[in-house]
């Protein structure tokens, strides 16, 4: 077997595990009645087992690749200004598509109106934790490490981001006195994908206990209060994700959005199924590469970036929230409430973990820089799960776009793989 016929044939279990999935779950949440077989032996044993045990394998390639793909990435630009120019674009892009998706979602927001005329006693509410919103300040100091080794053992990726383009430059910058390590940079990037690969390989069992679980334990009864507001995230998600995104690659590259789309969709639907912007970096550079035509080098620098700073799903459904909670609780928001929304969510998604649902922990700094009740925010949460999973796959499609758009514009990007269906 070839290694294109072996490579369909992941992405299809993949999308088959994906299905299965959601149909054993649906099936477990509507035929099987509540018990030990049901909750212990099957959703909460093995699906829970299998499920957590393919992310936490997901989890432990990103540090690592992420470190040496970007310093090894760092060390092939070679010049520090080079460097800044490519760092500088992607950063801008990302920022400002994270703005346009919280436009999008407070503009759908207030056009459906989620929170008018609900009945608040049909709601139950969770109670969460409020955190304040981080200065400027305090963000940018966060990007640089104190001890790069506790940044690298507890994930902290911005900062391992850092320290990575750090080393890589004064690699390049030393030329001969650091082959040695450069070397062993690059075999040790070369010993993580393949990694990736053999991890990959237990993706379809992976996707099926994790979407299996997910809907065996949703309850159709908690959407009916809430669906106007999971339609208006659905329909910003939507509009950012196929409108936005796809205009921006039509218009700054040039590029098939149809075609982009349909290479690009096996990640969507993993990203999907582990609801982690994390797990999903080493697929997306892999996609990126062999089917879109980015450079690995560039790639290896942008997604993880992209994976840590911009988050335009979570900002979305943090946009969308804010019109729900204040027209649930009939509180008038002025224009430069507005504005204040769409900065804070721009800030708070920079340097947020791309872990499940972390998207309603800063939300509560988005409500508390409006004014808004954090309480609200418990009326949400139990319809989170879901949208979590599709907000995680515009983060991941956002984060593609935008380092596909900067790779042409940068002499990064091969179009001949990028017209090959085959790739």
């Amino acid at each position: 077997m070839t290694k294109r016929e072996k490579r369909i044939g992941l992405t299809t279990k993949i999308f088959v595990g994906l299905l299965t999935g959601l149909l054993v779950g649906v099936l477990f949440n509507l035929c099987v009645p509540n018990g030990y077989v049901r909750d212990v032996v099957f959703v909460d044993g093995l699906f829970y087992v299998l499920g957590q045990g393919f992310i936490r394998l997901m989890k432990l390639l990103v540090v690592p690749l992420v470190f040496f793909s970007i310093a090894c990435g760092a060390s092939a630009v070679g010049e520090p200004s080079s460097l800044g120019k490519i760092g500088g674009k992607t950063l801008a892009f990302y920022l400002a598509t994270t703005a346009i998706a919280v436009s999008v979602a407070l503009s759908v927001g207030s056009l459906i109106g989620p929170g008018i005329g609900l009945d608040m006693t049909t709601l139950e509410t969770q109670e969460l934790a409020e955190t304040a919103a981080p200065s400027v300040k305090e963000t940018a100091l966060n990007i640089v490490p104190e001890n790069p080794v506790a940044a690298l053992a507890g994930g902290v990726m911005l900062q391992v981001i850092f320290f990575a383009l750090i080393v890589g430059i004064l690699i390049a910058k030393m030329g001969e006195r650091a082959s040695a390590i450069a070397t062993f940079n690059a075999q040790c990037n070369d010993l993580m994908m393949e990694m990736t690969s053999l991890v990959m390989r237990f993706a379809p069992i992976g996707v099926f206990c994790l979407i299996a679980r997910t809907f065996a334990n949703l309850g159709f009864d908690a959407f009916a209060p809430l669906l106007k507001y999971m339609l208006a995230v659905c329909l910003a998600l939507f509009i950012q994700c196929f409108i936005v995104y796809q205009a921006m690659l039509l218009g700054f590259a040039r590029l098939n959005p149809i075609r982009f789309l349909d290479k690009f969709f096996p990640v969507m639907a993993f990203a999907f199924s582990t609801s982690t912007s994390n797990a999903t970096i080493p697929m997306n550079i892999e996609y990126l590469e062999k089917k879109i035509g980015v450079s690995r080098k560039f790639a290896s620098f942008a997604i993880p970036l992209g994976a840590t700073i911009n988050m335009d799903g979570t900002s979305i459904m943090q946009g969308v929230a804010v019109m729900f909670a204040a027209q649930a609780y009939g509180i008038h928001l002025e224009l430069s409430q507005f504005l204040t929304v769409i900065a804070t969510a721009t800030l708070a998604s920079v340097g947020t973990a791309g872990i499940p649902s972390v998207g309603l922990v800063t939300l509560s700094m988005v409500f508390i820089a409006v004014g808004l009740p954090v309480e609200a925010i418990g009326l949400i949460i139990g319809v989170d799960r879901i949208l979590d999973m599709l907000r995680t796959a515009v983060n991941i499609t956002g984060d593609a776009v935008c380092a596909t758009i900067v790779a042409k514009h940068n002499g990064d990007f091969d179009p001949d793989v990028f017209r090959d269906r085959n790739a």
